[in-house]
């Protein structure tokens, strides 16, 4: 598995000296392309537009990728480059705005094509070298993926096309003189199906990257740099049994050893038996000092008649750093809060400038603006495979490592509207059978993510010949690679039976289950 390093966070790695840069211009696909270059094993950082030409030539990258975006290169105000970053002599590659950029920086004609491309083109090669080497031959057709409203009409001076489309003449160009490369479609998504093999072949071809970047590479990295940044002051880890925060309180174990408490916070919005899972299956088996903490009845009245999920997020948020406050005066220098932050949290937090927030995440955008600790994240950049990699890697047991997420603010924003320990407990139990018919019926590790939600809608039933009047719950299972995209899990019908009846007939309050069939997007994973 494919493990970069945490970027703009106190804990980075490079093990290997090998850095590409992804420059971000607003894409939707940023970090996707990120993605794709941690899998071709190589380390890589997402970094701003307006990053320095001294930054960059600082950090010695072995390549360069433009981001797609949404803005029109000629436009003003449209994001662009310092025009000096083609003269460093560092392989480039653009990708869809990143290609026209490069263009309309280098002498090239960019203008609004009069037949834009969205979605599924076929690609004719015309230059197979280097990015289509081993891909296809001159004249090869490949299905592609288009999304852009501008285009390249003529390359810069020096360019040659390297291939092209119906609509567009230049779907991809070349300066293999000065190692400057362009694509108009998208190689990062999977719609475009040799995309994985152009980017390797740029990585490995004119970067000249090994490929050697392995969770070993992050854990061995990782553990000497918190160890630099920590210093012999204590840390406290939130554990909430979670791959997330299991693998960075792990993680941070291995580096500072009796420096780390952990602390369980019990917040009475967990699963049915988590308490005890956690105890059994993460402190003991690591031998990890772990404080229990049973705050239920804080957090509860807290929570009291909130039903804006934005609110309790950042309440939850508030309350989780309080409590960690308080245990912490009990330990000796404690002066850090380790996170499991992963990078789709970041993102969904409106983690960019040019991000929108999308729901705020307890740990990200919900911690209060005040508090006593330095927060330190060393998976913050990681995807949520990536996170399972480094966890395998530590020794973490099979029932954590390929245990679902579970959201930081817990069930609360798994029950629409206010959250009462009545509710609480029906959504326990209708979870808890979920998870046992999806294990016993062998998908639970198909499926990345299964959920059950308590609406706030209540309809009409009969049961034993008596009419009702009760709650609806919604069951919720998707399959993803990052946790960014996601469709819905095709359950078989058989065991979706058997789930609606077993609780329908053994949690008391409910009479009616549904099951979600939306993607993301346009939906998220989680309901609120």
């Amino acid at each position: 598995m494919t493990i970069p390093a945490p970027v703009k966070v106190p804990v980075t790695s490079n093990a290997s000296n090998e850095i590409v840069f992804v420059i971000d211009f607003g894409a939707q696909y940023t970090q996707l392309i990120a993605r794709r270059v941690r899998e071709c094993q190589v380390y890589c950082e997402i970094l701003p537009h307006d990053t320095s030409i001294a930054e960059l030539a600082k950090r010695n990258p072995k390549g360069i990728i433009f981001s797609g975006g949404p803005s029109s290169v000629y436009e003003e105000g449209a994001p662009h480059v310092d025009p000096a970053v083609y003269e460093i002599g560092v392989p480039i590659l653009g990708i869809c705005y990143g290609q026209q950029l490069m263009s309309y920086q280098l002498g090239g004609v960019v203008r609004p094509a009069e037949q834009r491309e969205y979605g599924h083109a076929e690609l004719r090669v015309l230059n197979p070298d280097p990015l289509f080497l081993g891909i296809g031959e001159r004249d090869t057709i490949l299905p592609c993926w288009m999304s852009h409203g501008d285009k390249v009409l003529e390359p810069p001076p020096g360019f040659e096309i390297v291939a092209t489309t119906t609509s567009t003449a230049v779907a991809s160009m070349a300066n293999r003189e000065r190692n400057l490369y362009g694509v108009q479609f998208h190689p990062e998504v999977q719609h475009t199906p040799f995309g994985q093999d152009l980017l390797r072949a740029f990585l490995l071809g004119p970067c000249g990257c090994s490929g050697t970047w392995t969770a070993e590479n992050f854990i061995e990295d990782a553990v000497a740099k918190i160890r630099a940044e920590v210093g012999s002051s204590g840390v406290i880890c939130g554990v909430s049994g979670g791959i997330d925060s299991c693998c960075v309180a792990a993680l941070m174990h291995r580096a500072i050893g009796e420096q780390l408490t952990c602390i369980f916070v019990d917040h009475g919005l967990l699963r049915k038996g988590e308490a005890d899972q956690v105890r059994r299956d993460f402190a003991e088996a690591f031998g990890i000092r772990l404080i229990y903490a049973d705050v239920r009845e804080r957090f509860l009245t807290r929570l009291a008649g909130v039903t804006d999920p934005e609110r309790k997020r950042k309440i939850i948020g508030e309350e989780f750093v309080r409590v960690f406050e308080s245990y912490a005066s009990e330990q000796k220098d404690a002066a850090w809060l380790a996170q499991g932050t992963l990078y789709p949290d970041v993102i969904e937090s409106g983690g960019s400038s040019k991000s929108v927030t999308i729901k705020t995440h307890h740990n990200v955008g919900g911690l209060p603006s005040e508090m006593n600790f330095k927060v330190i994240e060393p998976l913050r950049l990681l995807f949520k495979d990536e996170a399972r990699a480094v966890a395998a890697s530590l020794g973490l047991p099979d029932s954590i490592v390929w245990r679902h997420p579970f959201p930081g603010p817990g069930l609360a924003i798994r029950i629409i509207g206010d959250v009462t320990e009545a509710k609480l407990t029906l959504l326990q139990n209708a979870d808890a059978i979920f998870m046992e018919e999806l294990k016993q019926a062998g998908l639970y590790r198909e499926i990345r993510q299964a959920l059950v939600v308590l609406t706030s809608v209540k309809t009409v039933g009969v049961m034993g010949d008596l009419r009702t009047y009760a709650y609806t719950v919604a069951l919720r299972a998707v399959t993803t690679e990052d946790f960014m995209t996601a469709k819905w899990a095709r359950i078989p019908y058989d065991v979706l039976e058997t789930v609606s009846s077993r609780i329908v007939n053994e949690v008391e309050g409910v009479n009616r289950v549904v099951y979600d069939i939306s993607s993301k997007p346009p939906a998220t994973i989680e309901w609120e």
